[in-house]
């Protein structure tokens, strides 16, 4: 098959059922999966050889962790030392040893199970990190975890390659020649670091002078793509290389420019590896060898859930985290397919025992994106660690605070400044018990439960304010309140236009967009920024928040009609425009007769 007709076919089936998977709740990776299950040779055989659409595609991971180094400066990275050879050391450690009975049972001998169980000890970078990005998670501490634990796996790949040798059985003659193995890997990388810091910034700044974008992308793509090459042809892993040339470039005044000019190619190369883990599927070899299968892959779960669940909790993390954390990275590595396959070319493994493992750890990958789903429901659960509060007191203020984050607290200092008493409700006890210090009557209560707002008197307040973060807990705040609270008058905060309009559907009147007021208070300080007066920049602003709250509620009736509501908002903008414009050209008339007037009046006094 001609290959542009294939690269059609890919992107045509990831196009359809990419969507399809994010729009049941199964994430985009699981997608890709499926359309690599489908056209690879165990199915439909509409890939002739998927090696070549997998070994381009391993650019995906590689662009990847370009992209997540140059989010690091090398000052943060030297900051995560600890959790790096620490925690990252720990799980490949005790990983290892609670994987390597699985060498025993496939007939290996010690020496080989535990090498073995090293391999499966490894982690998914690209499937951890793509999911965590998802969920916008990877700025959390567990994300932030994960990372470092799944970074030292990357580093352990070049030692785990170096001693393969060992294993077979090939060093007699030559004991040494692993050791200087690791330390020619040793000397690449700090070669990289010396040219990443001293050539690489000045090659950026030779062709930004350019001014030719085209030169810059292709910059930026050559810089990626010779970095890994040069770390692959010395036995390296070519994601590190680039993960290093990120580092490196992090704090150059081109790190966004270049992330902007990787990020597309990045996205369709990493689903590309995705579809291509799917092809690698031996459908045949998972149906003779199903129980073995599914053994493998439980076991490997298992034995990562318990070993980064202890981690977990040595770092410290909230437990509500741990689960998360414990799911994040249970599954096997990309790395696994190559220390796998080189293993097998080494003699160490036979091709029986090989199979088997990639079966395992592709299943193993295909879950995670509903592992990480369902630690996060069991993270949900563990967050009470204690009852909710149940006693409000005798007396019931006038308003009730849903949520006393950001938003709420502002309402609340407000409220308090006027002498009018209020109860707020918010279900995080850290929060809580911090706030409690400085008097307010505040409880940890979750507002969406109907019997901790009765307990908390919304029959007999006045006002209900709903604060909280999570805009599906608002709407059911709100539904709440108008279904068994009618006499409450409900202010709500709205993340943005349309749930605005949500909350709108249910019966709530006095709805604020909780950026909106913020935007336009800086458009009035840009405006005076720039040299308008006073005066002028007030009146704009003015005008434009008239205008788009009359937009706003005008674009109600078309708010599930695309094509009606882009028509409204398109005829919107034009008038805005066109009131602009005849303000400025009244402007301009007032101002001439101002000059007339006073021109007159000096030709008469003269």
């Amino acid at each position: 098959m001609p290959f542009l007709l294939e690269a059609a076919i890919l992107l045509g089936s990831a196009v359809i059922a990419v969507p399809l998977f994010q729009r049941m709740g199964l994430g985009s990776i699981l997608g890709y999966l499926f359309v690599g299950v489908l056209l690879g040779p165990s199915l439909f055989g509409v890939i002739a050889e998927p090696e070549a659409v997998m070994h381009l595609a391993e650019i995906g991971v590689v662009m990847l962790l370009f992209v997540i180094g140059l989010e690091l400066e090398p000052k943060r990275l030297w900051s995560l030392r600890k959790r790096l050879f620490g925690f990252g050391g720990m799980q490949l450690a005790l990983c290892g040893m609670l994987l390597t009975p699985l060498g025993w049972l496939l007939g290996l001998e010690t020496s080989d199970a535990i090498l073995l169980g090293l391999i499966l000890a490894l982690s998914s970078t690209a499937f951890a990190l793509q999911v965590l990005t998802e969920h916008q998670h990877l700025a959390t501490p567990h994300g932030q975890l994960a990372f470092a634990i799944l970074l030292f796996q990357d580093l352990a790949v070049i030692p785990l390659l170096a001693l393969l040798p060992v294993f077979a059985g090939g060093f007699d003659a030559s004991p040494g020649n692993p050791w200087l193995v690791v330390g020619r890997g040793i000397g690449m990388v700090m070669l990289v670091i010396l040219v990443g810091r001293v050539v690489f910034p000045r090659v950026l700044k030779l062709v930004a002078r350019s001014e030719l974008r085209e030169v810059f992308t292709a910059a930026a793509l050559l810089l990626v793509l010779g970095t890994a090459l040069i770390m692959e042809q010395a036995g390296l892993s070519m994601a590190l290389g680039a993960f290093l040339a990120g580092v490196l470039l992090a704090d150059t005044p081109w790190r966004h420019e270049l992330e902007a000019n990787i990020e597309p190619f990045k996205g369709i190369l990493l689903g590309l590896f995705f579809i291509g883990v799917g092809m690698s599927v031996d459908l045949s070899l998972v149906g003779h060898q199903l129980p073995a299968i599914i053994g493998l892959t439980l076991a490997l779960l298992l034995a990562k859930f318990l070993v980064l669940t202890l981690i977990g909790l040595l770092a410290r993390l909230p437990k509500q985290a741990l689960p998360q954390l414990a799911t994040i990275i249970a599954q096997g590595g990309e790395f696994d397919f190559v220390l796998l396959a080189a293993a097998v070319s080494a003699g160490v493994f036979d091709q029986r025992i090989a199979s088997l493992c990639v079966a395992a750890v592709t299943l193993s990958m295909a879950v995670t994106p509903l592992l990480y789903q369902l630690g996060g429901r069991l993270g949900a659960q563990l967050r009470e660690s204690r009852p909710w509060d149940s006693d409000f007191g005798d007396h019931t203020p006038p308003v009730l605070i849903a949520g006393l984050g950001r938003f709420g607290q502002i309402v609340a200092r407000m409220l308090s400044t006027q002498n009018i008493a209020f109860t707020a409700l918010d279900p995080n006890i850290a929060q809580v018990e911090f706030i409690r210090r400085f008097g307010s009557r505040i409880y940890y209560a979750d507002a969406t439960r109907l019997e901790l707002l009765h307990a908390a008197g919304a029959s007999e307040a006045r006002v209900l304010v709903i604060a909280v973060d999570d805009s599906e807990a608002a709407l059911t705040i709100a539904r709440l309140a108008r279904a068994h609270f009618p006499q409450l008058q409900v202010y709500a905060r709205a993340r943005n236009r349309h749930h605005a309009w949500q909350l709108m559907e249910l019966g709530v009147e006095h709805v604020v967009r909780e950026t909106f007021a913020a935007s336009l208070e800086m458009c009035d300080e840009l405006l005076r920024g720039m040299g308008y007066p006073g005066s002028t920049a007030g009146e704009a602003v003015r005008t434009f928040r008239e205008f788009d709250t009359e937009l706003f509620h005008h674009s109600y009736q078309h708010r599930d009609d695309n094509q009606a509501l882009l028509h409204s908002d398109r005829a919107a903008m034009a008038e805005l425009q066109a009131l602009f414009q005849h303000e400025r050209h009244e402007q301009r008339h007032n101002d001439t007769d101002t000059d007339d007037s006073a021109n007159d009046r000096q030709s008469s006094s003269t």
